[in-house]
């Protein structure tokens, strides 16, 4: 299989076919591949986290079609606007279908999607390809024991919500985790988005707690579930969440969460988080 790597910062399968990308002077996002293989499937790779990468995509198909290429994928660890699955009020759109139109209207062969963050994305996508998280979080418990000296027994896996338990189940099942397994209920304030009150049910007192989720971005969530299950007597605090955000940085995750372990789907980290697998 040959690659068209958009992103110069990420290369999990090499460096790929030889092009060049820029913007011109209005804005335009411009692509030029310089090697071409049109008898051999070719997938495109690129952290798509905002519409300028989007736009490199469409343009980078279009010129491998021109230029012959019968097979074409396209793999995006990240899939931007899926937590954008609903319409909440009159006037606004339904983003993440938006963005399927988009892809879609490239026909790719197979579109690979990392752990994405519900089923509607990947319901709208064509001949979309879901790589489950199963992989990182074995790699995640592997460097836990590794860095804590934390084996996966002395650990109680957290759900965040209702909403991942089942997805958690099958995470944990995948890789061999039979420990306790708890989950939150949050109370929400629907007109400010604020959590009101986290609860859960489970003996967490002198255990090493692990919330594994999909999605951190400003981290608010895990922050109160941390101070929450410190308060009810947890030894330590870690977060294995697959595409790291963090908007806000690293900093306010900090006082409740011992460490973090995400990937680099969405962009690069330094500091105390640690890449363990993509």
């Amino acid at each position: 299989m040959l690659y068209l790597n958009l992103d110069p910062n990420f290369k999990p399968f090499g460096e790929g076919i030889s092009h060049k990308s820029f913007v011109f002077s209005g804005g335009e996002v411009h692509i030029k591949i310089e090697e071409f293989i049109p008898d051999e499937p070719i997938t495109i790779v690129h952290r798509v986290d905002n519409s300028a990468d989007l736009m490199k995509v469409v343009m980078a198909n279009d010129a491998l079609e021109r230029a012959g290429h019968k097979e074409i994928n396209l793999y995006m660890p990240y899939l931007p606007y899926a937590r954008q699955d609903r319409v909440m009020s009159k006037g606004e759109p339904l983003s993440i279908k938006v963005l399927a139109q988009i892809i879609n209207s490239c026909n790719f062969k197979k579109v690979g999607i990392l752990d994405p963050h519900s089923d509607v994305g990947p319901a709208l996508i064509d001949r979309v390809e879901i790589i489950p998280n199963y992989s990182f979080v074995l790699q995640a418990f592997n460097k836990l024991r590794g860095d804590f000296d934390v084996e996966k027994s002395e650990v109680a896996v957290i759900s965040p919500d209702a909403g991942a338990y089942k997805k958690i189940f099958k995470v944990c099942e995948n890789v061999g985790f039979t420990g306790d397994l708890i989950l939150c209920n949050k109370v929400r304030n629907l007109s400010t988005n604020e959590i009101i009150k986290i609860s859960f049910d489970g003996d967490v007192q002198g255990k090493n707690c692990v919330i594994i989720d999909d999605i951190c971005d400003g981290g608010r969530t895990f922050i109160e579930l941390g101070k929450q299950l410190k308060d009810k007597g947890a030894s330590r605090v870690f977060l294995f969440v697959t595409h790291g955000i963090f908007s806000y940085g690293e900093e306010p995750l900090m006082g409740t969460i011992d460490h973090v372990y995400t990937t680099r789907s969405f962009r690069d980290f330094d500091g105390f988080k640690i890449v363990t697998a993509l």
